[in-house]
């Protein structure tokens, strides 16, 4: 069996024997119907003068053995010399075959690697679609999960747990100095206040206040009292506190039913204030600065930092061993662990998570098209600038191949098909002939 190299690179198939037989029966086929051609052709010239009729059947045999010997001539031109004579333009795929792959590397750069017929291929397939039902699945959620958290535990494990403390407290808190906190919470208040949103909070406050006041109403009286001078009398004390309790509550129940309220109009105009002073305002910024390199300073920040990265760290390796041991469980049909390590692994976060953005992504057509417009962009582009190189590639390639081993292979892959050309000529060139003498004989 021949080995694959560099300069033979094609593999031995199971069928090569198999094909080669009907190769070869092809031929003897077609040499068959050539060889008799000669013999009916010597025949009917032997005996014509004779029975003159047999001239159609030499014609026809003639041109039998002539359309039949060309088209053997082109076939074996392919592949070898024919009769071993060095007959110029012969053997064309051993001898030709550096120009073969140019040729074949121009074409498939100019009429597979365009930017047409690959955006267009791209299109059809709509690769995001797969890729979002394919991770909709959840058994690609679990592979994903399982391959993800067993690296990850590896690593982790490897690893010196209080340097890597050290660098992830180092790296969070990089990260966290670097993003200025003032900016970023008001630009997340401003999406909260966008539209009046706020509103909702402003009337879940006030109802909030008016049930407050509502069930602390002796407390209330108490406090009065308590502030009250002794000297005030009870009935006066007590309207006093009736006149406010009443006035606390229309003034909630006038902010609640009323959404232009002065109170609420000059709660909006403070909150608005504050979220543009958050975004723009120098000194504020600067505080929010401060205060955040006073957090950080705290200890109990470093000890808070050390209790994630465990807690962390903690999950991945339990996760990856409880999904071990799930696999491991199946595998020797530990029916009453597996059952209970299986269904664990099934509810884990990670794995519902990728199911969940698959299956979400696999109904969000928008984002589908733009994803696909983006993966088509980018591979095109990537096509584009490699296309030339790929030409050649292919060129160089065919260029080192041994060519006997191309020859044989090339053959064993068409030849048969090609002995159809031998058949076809004779048969073709016999009714081809016999026309012409037809037509001639009637002419004269």
């Amino acid at each position: 069996m021949t080995t694959p190299s560099p300069t033979n690179p094609f593999q031995p198939r199971p069928d090569d024997e198999a094909r080669q037989l009907r190769l070869d029966a092809m031929k003897r086929l077609a040499t068959g119907l050539l060889a008799v051609s000669g013999v009916v052709f010597g025949i009917a010239s032997w005996l014509e003068s004779r029975y003159p009729w047999l001239g159609y059947v030499r014609a026809t045999a003639e041109a039998s053995l002539v359309g039949g010997l060309a088209d053997w001539f082109a076939v074996t031109a392919l592949f070898r010399r024919p009769l071993g004579l060095p007959i110029p333009h012969t053997a064309i795929v051993a001898t030709q075959k550096e120009r073969i792959g140019r040729i074949l590397g121009n074409f498939v750069q100019n009429h597979f690697l365009s930017r047409d017929v690959i955006a267009a291929r791209l299109h059809t397939m709509r690769p995001s679609e797969r890729i979002a039902r394919w991770l909709g699945q959840p058994e690609t959620g679990r592979k994903i999960a399982q391959q993800v958290a067993s690296g990850l535990a590896k690593t982790l494990e490897s690893l010196p747990d209080a340097e890597m403390q050290e660098l992830f407290r180092e790296a969070v808190a990089a990260r966290v100095r670097a993003t200025r906190v003032a900016p970023v919470l008001g630009k997340t208040l401003s999406m909260v206040v966008a539209g009046n949103r706020h509103q909702e909070l402003i009337d879940r406050a006030v109802d909030l206040a008016a049930k407050a006041v509502h069930d602390n109403r002796e407390l209330i009286r108490d406090q009065v009292r308590a502030e009250t001078p002794w000297w005030v009398p009870g009935v006066i004390d007590d309207k006093i506190y009736r006149k406010i309790l009443a006035a606390v509550e229309r003034l909630l129940q006038d902010m609640g039913s009323s959404p232009y309220h002065p109170v609420r109009a000059a709660f909006d105009r403070s909150i608005f204030d504050f979220v543009d002073r958050l975004q723009h305002s120098p000194e504020l910024i600067e505080r929010a600065e401060e205060l955040k390199a006073e957090w950080f300073d705290d200890p109990a920040v470093t000890e808070l930092s050390a209790k994630l990265w465990e807690a962390m760290r903690g999950a991945i390796l339990r996760y990856a061993k409880m999904r071990a041991g799930a696999v491991e469980a199946v595998g020797t049909e530990e029916a009453v662990g597996a059952d209970e390590a299986v269904k664990a692994v099934e509810g884990g976060a990670l794995e519902r998570g990728i199911t969940a953005f698959g299956r979400a992504l696999a109904e969000n057509e928008a984002l589908l098209a733009d994803i696909d417009e983006r993966l088509i962009d980018l591979t095109v582009s990537v096509a584009e600038q490699n296309r030339q190189e790929v030409a050649d590639l292919i060129g160089q390639t065919i260029a080192g191949w041994d060519p006997e081993a191309t020859v044989q292979r090339i053959e064993l892959a068409v030849g048969r098909d090609l002995q159809f050309v031998r058949i076809n000529g004779t048969l073709v060139g016999g009714l081809v002939g016999l026309v012409i003498y037809t037509i001639y004989r009637f002419w004269h």
